[in-house]
């Protein structure tokens, strides 16, 4: 759980008062990790179903997705003495700016498979409902062609649309998070998020005509 600090902030009258900033929940193992490496397999761990998940997403193809999770991980290992803590006053305790950080570098991954990769047939988007979908767990067996259905209708989604769609509703991101992962403000996010529900609703609707 993350740990509060205070931080001295001015009164109105100029009087300082104490302010509680949250800590990255990240932290301990980010800075256990720092001091042995072998100690980042905790953070490993913790997020590869994440990370690999949103690379079957965006690829579309379970081996890419498994190559491109793993130089992720291998290139926030490589640089995780740069990473820089940004948790602000107010934050969620919950929040995590390794988790931030981790899937920026996964973005850039993945556009970085994308332009190296040679041309070859894509895996449909129903390959991408193999992994672990919490959407689709209790009631499979009743819903799988309508949730297939939905899926390949955010699928058709423009790119910015379809990574907000997976963040907020598979890794159940805030909008704050996805804004700093997708280099967006928050409000744009929520555009983006209003537009794709709106563009699914419509595919589906026409789907059902």
């Amino acid at each position: 759980m993350a740990r509060p600090a205070l931080r001295m902030m001015g009164r109105p009258d100029g009087t300082p008062h104490a302010r509680v900033a949250r800590l990255d929940r990240d932290r301990p193992a980010v800075e256990a990790a720092r001091a042995d490496p072998a100690r980042f397999e905790a953070l490993y761990r913790k997020y590869v179903a994440q990370v690999y998940s949103f690379a079957v997403y965006e690829l579309r193809d379970h081996h890419d997705a498994e190559d491109a999770t793993e130089r992720t991980f291998l290139a926030a290992l490589a640089n995780l003495h740069r990473f820089e803590e940004r948790a602000r006053p107010g934050e969620d305790a919950e929040a995590s700016t390794f988790r931030i950080w981790l899937f920026q570098i996964a973005r850039n991954t993945v556009a970085e498979r994308r332009r190296v990769r040679h041309r070859r047939p894509e895996a449909p988007l129903e390959a991408a409902i193999g992994a672990t979908d919490p959407m689709d767990v209790e009631h499979s067996a009743i819903v799988r062609e309508e949730t297939a259905a939905a899926w390949q209708a955010i699928g058709r989604l423009p790119d910015d649309r379809r990574r907000a769609v997976v963040l907020r509703f598979v890794h159940e991101m805030s909008t704050r998070e996805i804004a700093q992962i997708l280099g967006r403000s928050e409000g744009a996010v929520r555009v983006l998020l209003h537009r794709a529900l709106r563009s699914v609703a419509g595919d589906l609707g026409r789907g059902r005509s």
